[in-house]
């Protein structure tokens, strides 16, 4: 997608560590206006792959996962990193490490969010070496649900998850492709 590659190379940064700060318009600050169109050709992309719900992990996906879900038709599962009060007891699970953040968490949805008739799109807005997506498959195999691709706004490509994914068959569709961001210069694959 052109216009995500644009809004990169105009409002990120390149931080020490590898990261891409995209607060301003993606998962802090959010351009409503262009994640609307980051929904939107999420769904096209997925329009004839019979979703039927759409799932990420709670915070920085939420917003992009939601507008997927609004263009496609269907409802938005966000799976939890901490347990809450009102969080049921009868829960599928999974221990996920995360790149950015360094930590291992237990990320957990409700049983009744995931059926085995349910054909899932992921959707997240970085997929680095690749945690959160193996983290969500155990959670929807645990469900007996389906998957039917993941959607990511960036890929680190240069971090291999995604190739790892693609190699196993599933189908990851990313809308800006990074190779390189060696001294913060930010190289997109083509």
């Amino acid at each position: 997608m052109e216009l995500m590659k644009q809004k990169i190379v105009s409002e990120g940064r390149v931080l020490p560590g590898n990261v891409l700060k995209v607060g301003n318009f993606l998962n802090q600050q959010l351009d409503i206006a262009f994640l609307t169109e980051v929904g939107q050709e999420i769904a096209r992309l997925y329009r004839d792959a019979g979703v039927t719900k759409v799932i990420t992990i709670e915070a920085s996906g939420i917003a992009i996962a939601a507008l997927a879900a609004q263009a496609l038709g269907v409802p938005a599962v966000i799976v939890k990193k901490h347990s809450s009060a009102n969080q049921s007891k009868e829960v599928y699970t999974a221990e996920i490490s995360s790149f950015t953040h360094g930590n291992t968490y237990t990320a957990a949805v409700a049983k009744e969010y995931i059926q085995p008739t349910d054909r899932f799109l992921i959707v997240d807005d970085f997929l680095a070496v690749g945690n959160a997506i193996v983290g969500l498959r155990k959670i929807l195999a645990q469900g007996g649900a389906e998957l039917a691709g993941c959607a990511i706004a960036i890929e680190k490509a240069f971090q291999g998850g995604g190739d790892a994914l693609r190699a196993e068959g599933i189908r990851v569709e990313s809308l800006a492709m990074i190779d390189s961001m060696a001294d913060g210069h930010i190289v997109f694959r083509s």
